[in-house]
């Protein structure tokens, strides 16, 4: 049974995606002339020097902590009866790059912008900022990646969540070969990749939470 506290966490999980695709989106039109979001990523918008970088991080610092909420509150007990494959992702969740990682956005800015003269990606990740980032951001990705797969071993377990076991597999599988994608790609569309990365694992998290949200029992 979905009761009221799981619902509430629901919502707010399903708020905070929104508000990070839609913080990230807008803060684009206020980067400059010199800034592509084909080519620069999303954290560029957050290192020292990157125009009104305070919002992003204060944005994301918020998002990343209703997620976290949303994964032990919310997740977990919705999917109580998948047996123990729901706590594992439920904290796999919630340590991800959507969780964790972004709770974390003070502590991983980079020290320049490369859409800045004179930055290099050397410069970005020189200081402890950078550094951070260069650690959490791709441990981060692959935990949301173990966190799917586990949910949905869940789901398949769990009376009534069965049809979301095969879709959430292949939430798994599709953000698997974006991340390839984003590897491998030329680095003049390293903005574009990580953001269709940023807004296909937002979007799973916010179904999911919608799923709860509106489930009846």
């Amino acid at each position: 049974m979905i009761d009221d506290r799981v619902r509430l966490w629901a919502w707010v999980g399903f708020a905070a995606q929104v508000l990070f695709v839609g913080s990230w989106l807008i803060a684009a039109a206020w980067q400059g002339d010199s800034y592509s979001t084909l080519e620069h990523t999303i954290s560029d918008m957050l290192a020292y020097g990157a125009p009104a970088a305070a919002v992003l991080v204060v944005v994301f610092t918020l998002c990343g902590l209703a997620t976290i909420l949303f994964a032990w509150l919310s997740v977990r007990p919705a999917l109580r009866a998948g047996g123990r494959a729901a706590t594992v992702g439920a904290v796999l969740l919630a340590l991800c790059i959507f969780g964790l990682g972004d709770l974390l956005a003070a502590a991983e800015r980079q020290g320049c912008r490369l859409a800045d003269a004179g930055c290099t990606g050397p410069d970005q990740r020189a200081n402890l900022g950078g550094k951070i980032d260069t650690m959490i951001t791709p441990t981060g990705i692959l935990l949301f990646v173990a966190a799917v797969l586990v949910l949905a071993a869940a789901m398949r377990r769990a009376p009534g969540w069965q049809r979301w076991a095969w879709p959430f597999r292949g939430v798994g599988i599709g953000f698997a070969v974006l991340l390839f994608a984003f590897v491998g790609g030329p680095a003049s569309l390293t903005g574009l990749f990580e953001r269709l990365l940023a807004a296909f694992g937002a979007a799973a998290i916010a179904a999911l939470a919608l799923g709860i949200a509106r489930r009846q029992s």
